[in-house]
C-alpha cells in the first residue's frame, strides 16, 4: 500500500498526486514510469512520474480523468491508499550534451515534459518552454515551467490566456528568429507530436518525443504500445518511452489507438451509473 499524501485538482480534468513510493524514488530519473493499480481488483496503468522527492521517499504522478481506472483513482482523497506502484520502468531521458532546447508540452503533455526541462535546467542548459492548451481554464504547472525555464511561451487554442496559436505557430517563429535550438522535446497529443517532428525536420533540429500515450500494460507483453520507428517495430513501454520524433510512423499509431474508443466510453458509463445508484441508494 502506498499512502497519498497530497492530492491537488489542477483543473476540472487533471489530478496531481504526490504518493508516498520511496523505494521507486530513489531510483527513478527523468522519462520513466510507474505501473498503478488502485486497489486489488483493479487494471494496471502506466503513468508517467512528474516529480521526484528522493530525500522525503516520494513520486509525484498528474494524470488526466479519460476512463474508468483514472475516474477511480481521482476519487482516492488525501491520507488514503493505492494499492500497487511498481517502477521505475522505461528508458531514463537522454539529455547529454543538450545546450539549448524547446521543450514543447501540449496538455497534460505539459506535465511529462516538466520534469525534462527541470533536468536540463539543472544541468545549466537553456531551455525554452512551449506549452499549449485548448484554453485558460485547462493551463497547469505555470509557476512551476517558469522556474525552470528561461522562458515560458503559453499558447491556447483560442487565444484566452497567453498566446493565440499552436505550439507549432511559436516553434517555427523561434526557430526562424534564430533560437538555436539542437534539441526540441515535444511531449503530447500523438498529433500535435507529428506535427512537431514535421517541422524540426526541415530544419534539421533533434527531436525527442514520448509515446507513453500508447502504452498499456508496462512490459510489452500486450503489444499495444507498438511504434514504427525507422521501419522497425519497437515497444513504447520497454524500448522508450522516447524514441525520435523523425522516425516515428505517426499516422499508423493514430489509426490504432482509435480502435477501442467506444468500449472505453462503455467502461466510463457503466462506472458512472454505478456511482450514481450508490449515492441514491
Amino acid at each position: 500500500m502506498h499512502k497519498i499524501l497530497t492530492k491537488k485538482v489542477l483543473n476540472e480534468q487533471v489530478i496531481l498526486m504526490e504518493l508516498e513510493a520511496p523505494r521507486v524514488a530513489k531510483k527513478c530519473k527523468p522519462g520513466q514510469f510507474v505501473i498503478l493499480r488502485v486497489n486489488e481488483q483493479g487494471e494496471r496503468i502506466p503513468l508517467t512520474i512528474a516529480d521526484f522527492d528522493r530525500e522525503k521517499g516520494t513520486v509525484t504522478i498528474i494524470f488526466q480523468i479519460v476512463g474508468k481506472t483514472t475516474m477511480l483513482l481521482a476519487e482516492q482523497e488525501e491520507n488514503g491508499f493505492v494499492s500497487d506502484i511498481v517502477g521505475p520502468l522505461g528508458n531514463a531521458s537522454d539529455l547529454n550534451g543538450v545546450r539549448k532546447a524547446a521543450v514543447i508540452g501540449g496538455g497534460l503533455g505539459s506535465a511529462i515534459a516538466y520534469p525534462q526541462a527541470k533536468a536540463l535546467h539543472k544541468m545549466g542548459a537553456e531551455v525554452e518552454i512551449i506549452a499549449g492548451f485548448r484554453t485558460k481554464d485547462l493551463v497547469i504547472l505555470e509557476d512551476e515551467m517558469r522556474a525552470v525555464s528561461d522562458q515560458l511561451f503559453v499558447m491556447t487554442d483560442d487565444g484566452s490566456y497567453g498566446e493565440h496559436g499552436l505550439v507549432t505557430d511559436k516553434l517555427k517563429e523561434r526557430i526562424d528568429g534564430g533560437a538555436g535550438y539542437d534539441t526540441v522535446i515535444a511531449i503530447g497529443p500523438l498529433i500535435m507530436m507529428k506535427f512537431v517532428a514535421k517541422l524540426t525536420k526541415e530544419y534539421g533540429i533533434r527531436t525527442v518525443v514520448s509515446m507513453n500515450p500508447v502504452m498499456i500494460d508496462g512490459t510489452g507483453m500486450c503489444g499495444g504500445c507498438r511504434v514504427s520507428v525507422g521501419g522497425e517495430t519497437k515497444f513504447a513501454c520497454v524500448d522508450g518511452p522516447e524514441f525520435d520524433g523523425h522516425l516515428i510512423d505517426f499516422d499508423e499509431v493514430i489509426r490504432r489507438t482509435s480502435m477501442y474508443r467506444e468500449q472505453e466510453q462503455e467502461a466510463v458509463r457503466r462506472h458512472k451509473c454505478r456511482l450514481e445508484d450508490a449515492i441514491d441508494g
